[in-house]
This record gives C-alpha cells, structure tokens and sequence, in this order.
C-alpha cells in the first residue's frame, strides 16, 4: 500500500546550520543569516523583486524592473500590468511558491506604490506575506 510522506526540506533539520542570507545587511557579522526554507524564500523573493534588469552580473534579465514603472501614468492598466509581470516572473522563476493575492496601494503624492504579496510554498502548507514598497 502505497503513502504519502510529507515533504520537509531536509535543510530545516538542522536549526544551528544557516542555509542561506536574508535582508537587510545589517547584523553583526554583515550578512544576517536565514535558518528555514521559509526565511530563505521570503529573501530570495524580496532580492528579485527589487533588482533592476542589468544589476545581476552575468544575469542581464535577472529581477522583476519594478522600478522603471515609477515614472508612468498611475491607473488601473498600470496596476494590471504590474500585476501580470509579478505573477509571471514568480511563476518563472520560482516554480515552488504560488501567489495567493496582490493587493496595491498607490501614494501619488509621493509617487510611491505600496504592494502587499501573500504567497504559499508549495508541498510546505506555508504561506507568508512580502510588504514592499517602490519609490
């Protein structure tokens, strides 16, 4: 009879071995490490997100270039379209995570967009949250 095992990332087994480096570089040693699958993803996912087409050496089309969408006209399509090259990028890059909800918040007076992303890790049962913002 066959079962089903749950999958557990065999990295997590061992709570004093870091597995990875989070954000933002500030802790003693520079690098703040990341002990968990879930701390390790939600980085990888923040450094995609924020990274520009052209800052990844060796990786011209690395990152989302969320930033060059700054200076356009603020509507409904722009946010569609914001939407769109989140999802797609994440489902590229990222086959593990789903997006579970996109939610924008635009400050025009500041020119700055507010973006909550709640995903889940697939074959985990974990689901988090990424607040970013872009200025």
């Amino acid at each position: 009879m066959a079962r089903i095992i749950p999958n557990k990332q065999p990295l997590d087994l061992q709570n004093r071995k870091a597995i990875g480096f989070g954000f933002p570089f500030n802790a003693n040693a520079v690098f703040r490490p990341t002990y968990t699958t879930r701390d390790q993803i939600k980085a990888n996912l923040v450094n995609y997100l924020l990274t520009n087409h052209g800052e990844r050496v060796f990786k011209p089309n690395w990152g989302s270039n969320l930033r060059t969408l700054i200076f356009e006209n603020m509507d409904s399509n722009t946010l569609d379209d914001l939407q769109a090259i989140i999802q797609g990028d994440i489902n590229n890059y990222f086959p593990d995570v789903s997006i579970k909800e996109i939610n924008f918040k635009l400050e025009e007076d500041t020119n700055t967009i507010n973006f909550l992303l709640t995903y889940n890790i697939n074959n985990f049962g974990i689901e988090d949250d990424i607040n970013i913002a872009i200025q």
